[in-house]
């Protein structure tokens, strides 16, 4: 006897064979036992999830000899003529062939004579939805109420296709996808069974690889025992499927949270190379980003064949893993737009490079040799209009600050730091060894020494402190309600943004700014107008006015509205950023 592929030889015969289509099972079985049968069922779902493995097997239920029953014998002549697609009574039809009317007709025309071998004339119709909208017509009626004798069964893989008056009429069953593992297991028994060899892992690479489909994976199935010569190893299957390596994930995982622009792109080279494919080096690389996210949040522990996934994941910070998801699957969208997949993958890389705190500026001061000398401080304030100066709301403080002298330095009040400000050349000694709490709000400091403690001026805290993520939104979206030297009691509007992570990086940020432990208490509640964002939108508000009135009061802007009749679009205006 020829030899039959595996899909085939290894087709369900009973429900209690069916893998992965449990709910559907269920509700078949309890109708069959307890007599209540529909005359018309709807199967959905994706090519090789059994819809018309399902459909024999109800066939059968519904004509085995031994009566109706969920659990058919599977040897009597119509069991096994269904089986083998011989039943008189038993008719699959394909609508892609016959979509027309005429086919149509030809089935009703047969469906109201009496069954010449079973109890039931069954009719399973597949790919359904390619029925002509004539078809669809013509058999609605008798879907609806068809002869005792007659049950019809229709599957689809487009189900939106199908007009809402068949669905109607029908029972509907919408087939799952089958998990990796299902299919993975349910391979180990028919290799077993078949004694042939096998290597676990093979069949996980085989049971990703079907997405979803029993058909796909057994008919890749057959292809591994060719391939490996009667035994199925994991290196042949990964060659066979053109599987990504694993050690270039990791790779590109250690490189990226390192920061190393050369060894991303020389791991690229070696990828062409190699041959790599591109498409499929961006989803593994996506799906193991998924997995450091879970092992980060403490969800998942990490697997035994990716031992490093732990150390990655506590490298990186949750809305930094979320930014490089994004980036990679857009990434991997995007490559049939670039000239080529490898240009396509290395601008991704690149992108994945250009998103780190570091290289956007928020994670500390800018490294040395992108850009900037490493000693360069931040400035102070905006440029365009410094907050300090600006005529910005201030926030409400309970008690004033008062300067502590140094050790052994006589005590200076705040009366004569006024002076002292106005000409510094000209102020006292023993003003030089006070702090720097009695200097004005408006006199730079050196960020390097952190030696200048709060000035009440919260908006202009939050300009120079840069901290990045939730942490800056923190700064910029919260308001100051009173302070005590380096404790400070804040509202913000959102209770995200007081969420314990968070915090301890705006503690740490203010510490590393005022070189000194900082104390921090949070409410959550509506915030006033005293916030940095608030100001920051205040100044920019200020200068479109001024450059709305700049614009109007030019002579020539003027000489062409007054000659020729020209108008200002307002929405056009855009102040010019020094």
């Amino acid at each position: 006897m020829a030899h039959q592929v595996l899909a085939r030889k290894w087709r369900p015969r009973d429900f209690s064979t069916l893998v992965g289509q449990d709910h559907a099972v269920r509700a078949l079985s309890h109708a069959l036992v307890s007599g209540r049968l529909h005359h018309a069922y709807l199967f959905t779902g994706t090519r090789g999830v059994g819809k018309t493995t399902i459909a024999r097997i109800l066939a059968k239920a519904l004509n085995c000899e031994t009566g109706v029953t969920d659990r058919p014998c599977g040897v009597c002549s119509a069991c096994t003529e269904i089986d083998a697609g011989r039943f008189p009574d038993y008719l699959e039809m394909d609508a892609a062939s016959n979509r027309g009317v005429d086919e149509m007709a030809q089935v009703l025309e047969a469906a109201v004579y009496s069954p010449s071998a079973g109890r039931y004339k069954v009719y399973m119709i597949d790919e359904v939805h390619m029925l002509s909208s004539h078809a669809f017509n013509a058999m609605l009626k008798t879907l609806e109420e068809p002869p005792a004798h007659v049950v019809f069964i229709l599957a689809t893989t487009d189900p939106q296709k199908v007009p809402v008056t068949v669905l109607s009429r029908c029972l509907q069953f919408g087939l799952r996808n089958m998990p990796p593992e299902a299919v993975a297991s349910h391979l180990a028994g028919i290799l077993q069974a078949e004694s042939v060899a096998f290597e676990p892992g093979a069949l996980g690479l085989i049971g990703r690889a079907a997405a979803g489909s029993m058909r796909d994976a057994l008919s890749l199935l057959d292809q591994a025992i060719a391939f490996g010569g009667g035994s199925v190893a994991q290196a042949d299957v990964a060659e066979m499927l053109g599987v990504v390596d694993a050690g270039w994930i990791r790779q590109l995982t250690a490189a990226l949270l390192a920061g190393d622009g050369a060894g991303l792109i020389a791991l690229a080279d070696d990828m062409a190379a190699a041959g790599a494919p591109w498409r499929r080096v961006l989803d593994e690389f996506a799906v193991r980003l998924q997995r450091m996210a879970l092992c980060r949040a403490g969800l998942v522990q990490a697997p035994e064949d990716d031992p490093d996934l732990a150390a990655h994941a506590a490298q990186a910070e949750p809305e930094e893993l979320q930014v490089y998801y994004q980036i990679v699957i857009h990434g991997a969208r995007d490559l049939p737009l670039a000239p080529d997949e490898r240009v396509g993958f290395t601008m991704t890389l690149l992108r994945l490079l250009a998103f780190r705190p570091e290289a956007a500026g928020v994670g500390g001061p800018p490294p040395v040799g992108r850009g900037q000398p490493a000693a360069t401080p931040r400035p102070a304030s905006s440029p365009a209009v410094p907050l300090s100066t600006a005529p910005s709301p201030r926030v409400s403080i309970a008690a004033p600050p008062r300067p502590v002298p140094a050790p052994g330095a006589p005590a200076v009040s705040a009366a004569p730091a006024a002076p002292a400000a106005a000409s510094p050349e000209a102020a006292p000694p023993a003003a030089a060894a006070a702090p720097a709490t009695a200097a004005p709000a408006d006199q730079p400091r050196s960020e390097a020494t952190g030696s200048s403690p709060f000035d009440g001026n919260w908006p202009a805290l939050a300009a120079r402190v840069r901290l990045g993520g939730f942490a800056q939104q923190f700064l910029e979206q919260s308001e100051l309600l009173g302070h005590d030297g380096l404790a400070f009691r804040v509202r913000v509007p959102i209770r995200p943004l007081a969420e314990a992570g968070t915090l301890a990086k705006v503690r740490e940020g203010l510490a590393a700014h005022f070189g000194q432990p900082v104390q921090l208490s949070v409410e959550v509640g509506a915030v006033g107008q005293a916030t940095a964002a608030q100001v920051a939108q205040e100044q920019r508000n200020r200068r479109l006015a001024q450059a709305r009135d700049s614009l109007e009061r030019d002579p020539f802007v003027r000489g062409l509205i007054d000659d020729l009749g020209g108008r200002i679009v307002p929405d056009s205006i855009r102040p010019v950023d020094p």
